[in-house]
């Protein structure tokens, strides 16, 4: 199909324009509920300039000034409250699907593939490639309809029973969901314990044409589930199996790194400082298409195939290599893979491409490209399997792990175990509900808040003039 040069030339200003429009809408996302935070006010910028705390009004009498900020008064320099935690072990679902473009039609059944393994408490969903990845998905405006068909699916998936009736006892309710391109994550929790979801923000990177487009990259969401904080990552990395197309997957996994952002406009008293970045989480998991290869040629792939030596072909599996010598997830933990390679199957069918096309530029090895790693002391893998839907040329996997979450005892105070850092100078902003505080509660706010306004003196000076409103 030729394209008009006169169009062609505007492409360049298409993508600027796309790009741009994936940075301002990068936070935004889709939710059945409002999430509990820890204060009434919300912001919507997460510009460094907007960072602030929140304090209560009646702090006159327990912060001096000296020459070198601040001093704690007699009530600071108490010992912050001891915390005392117990656990609570939940099950949850983590599945990938690179769908090839295609949506959902109304044969498509996903309970098979959900509701695989026992009930869960948390479903994590990823996909790639809802859409077509032509030039007009690419560059123009998100086609939304294919996700909200998927949402749709998955609803009814998990919350109807064999029976066809709804299921009364458990219910489960959307956290976050976001699309960038073809890349669609969605994040589900049992309705009993969405009220224990906080910090919740979500962040785009694209890795695809000139480095940023959408078409390859990841959506991350972050999340606080009771006092445990859970990353979700799902990725679509660079493809081809040429020799050195690897290097470019190891790339997009460091630009994922180093580019994902979560912006927290505010810091509440009475709330640990939540994670900005990947890394900086208690568990960790990542999913999507890696597109990682196997590094042989296509008659020994062949062969090991027909004997199904899946160990030979995992010995030659890019990701693997690319682990053990150090330059990709290094402490990262991915299970036993015991399936074959999930990559790529002629549509309704159990035949790889390979074993039918005889031209070799259109013929793909079959590989594993399609991954589930994680990362965090609290997660312990119980399952990691595929699934055999012949719905597009990818195979779904999907995985079940135990999440020991972190529970804080409602009757003791908490304190703050790590500080709250403003990057720039900003005007403290008073708590103007400080009559519904107890004195228990505003006691222990003043301990708290006192450890964050000490900080802020000592990073800039600015921050004191600001902080003397309050003397």
């Amino acid at each position: 199909m030729k394209i008009e040069s006169k169009k062609s030339k505007s492409w360049p200003k298409l993508a600027v324009k796309n790009w741009l429009s994936t940075k301002n809408s990068s936070e935004k996302f889709n939710s059945e509920y409002s999430v509990k935070g820890t204060s009434t006010e919300t912001r919507k910028s997460c510009s460094d300039q907007d960072s602030y705390i929140l304090v209560p009004d009646n702090f006159s009498g327990w912060l001096k000034h000296s020459t070198n900020g601040m001093k704690r008064s007699v009530l600071g320099e108490k010992k912050p409250p001891s915390i005392i935690t117990n656990t609570l072990n939940l099950r949850m679902f983590v599945g990938t699907w690179n769908v090839g473009g295609k949506s959902p039609n109304k044969g498509l059944d996903l309970r098979n593939w959900l509701t695989s393994t026992s009930p869960a408490d948390i479903y994590v969903i990823g996909f790639q490639e809802i859409v077509p990845l032509n030039a007009g998905n690419v560059l123009g405006s998100e086609n939304s309809g294919p996700a909200t068909k998927w949402l749709a699916f998955i609803h009814q998936a998990l919350n109807t029973t064999n029976n066809e009736s709804p299921n009364q006892n458990q219910r489960f309710s959307l956290v976050a969901s976001k699309q960038m391109v073809g890349i669609f994550l969605c994040v589900w929790v049992r309705v009993d314990f969405r009220n224990h979801v906080s910090q919740l923000k979500v962040s785009r990177v694209g890795t695809g044409i000139m480095g940023y487009l959408g078409n390859k990259g990841s959506i991350s969401i972050s999340m606080r589930l009771f006092q445990t904080t859970f990353c979700f990552v799902c990725t679509h990395l660079a493809s081809g199996e040429k020799c050195g197309d690897e290097l470019r997957r190891n790339l997009d996994i460091s630009e994922i790194l180093k580019r994902t952002k979560f912006c927290h406009s505010y810091k509440s008293i009475g709330h640990s400082v939540p994670p900005e970045s990947i890394l900086e989480h208690d568990n960790i998991i990542w999913l999507g298409d890696l597109n990682y290869r196997l590094a042989a040629g296509y008659d020994d792939i062949h062969e090991l195939l027909k004997e199904n030596n899946l160990k030979a072909l995992l010995e030659k599996d890019q990701l693997r290599m690319e682990q053990k010598a150090g330059r990709i997830f290094e402490g990262w933990n991915e299970g036993s893979i015991c399936f074959a390679p999930t990559y790529k199957y002629l549509t309704n069918s159990d035949q790889y491409v390979a074993q039918t096309c005889k031209s070799k530029e259109k013929r793909r090895t079959p590989a594993w490209c399609d991954r589930i790693l994680w990362k965090g002391e609290g997660l312990n893998q119980k399952m990691y399997v595929r699934g055999e839907s012949k719905f597009s040329d990818h195979r779904p996997v999907y995985s079940l792990f135990t999440a020991q979450v972190e529970m804080t005892n409602k009757n003791l105070t908490r304190s703050v175990s790590t500080t709250t850092v403003s990057r720039s100078p900003c005007p403290l902003k008073p708590f103007t509900n400080s009559s519904s505080l107890s004195s228990t509660c505003c006691a222990a706010a003043k301990v708290q808040a006192e450890e964050q306004l000490m900080l802020l003196a000592t990073r800039t000076q600015s921050c004191i003039d600001s902080v003397s409103r309050f003397l």
